[in-house]
């Protein structure tokens, strides 16, 4: 193996990092306003889902935020427990898991409403660049879960 072939372990040389590094810190801005709100990342998230459609499965909901059940039902446990949201079995098939809206949850919209214009003014990016950025990130985020699944 030549030097050239080790530069490609090299942290500067990796696309993964700056998304990693990128991720944590964006996570982190959103502290102040979710605290607020009395909310972590992944509740925000949840909510966000919820204020959109109102009543969602558990599965759907998973899939949309690309979450596993052992993250997804402590988050909503906790949110059920701060009265955002009612978790029900569904009468006519017991493993499928309906999550819905409460008026509580709905009112902390209200309150939410500003946080992504805070964010994206931190992020400090040009509106066509923030487009980019988010195209360019969901074609990637897709065609890692394509390969993975081995579509690819």
């Amino acid at each position: 193996m030549s030097n050239k072939d080790y530069d490609r372990l090299k942290l500067d040389n990796q696309v993964c990092f700056p998304l990693y590094a990128c991720s944590k810190e964006l996570v982190r801005q959103y502290g102040p306003y979710l605290k607020a709100l009395d909310l972590t990342y992944t509740q925000y998230i949840v909510m966000m889902v919820l204020w959109e459609d109102e009543q969602i499965s558990s599965k759907e909901l998973a899939g949309r935020l690309h979450l596993d059940y052992g993250t997804l039902t402590p988050v909503l446990k906790k949110l059920e427990g701060l009265g955002y949201l009612t978790r029900e079995r569904s009468d006519e098939d017991e493993r499928i898991l309906s999550i819905g809206l409460t008026d509580k949850g709905r009112k902390i919209k209200d309150k939410a409403v500003k946080i992504p214009s805070c964010i994206a003014d931190n992020v400090g990016l040009t509106r066509e660049e923030f487009e980019t950025l988010y195209r360019l990130t969901y074609k990637a985020l897709y065609n890692m879960e394509t390969s993975a699944k081995g579509g690819k």
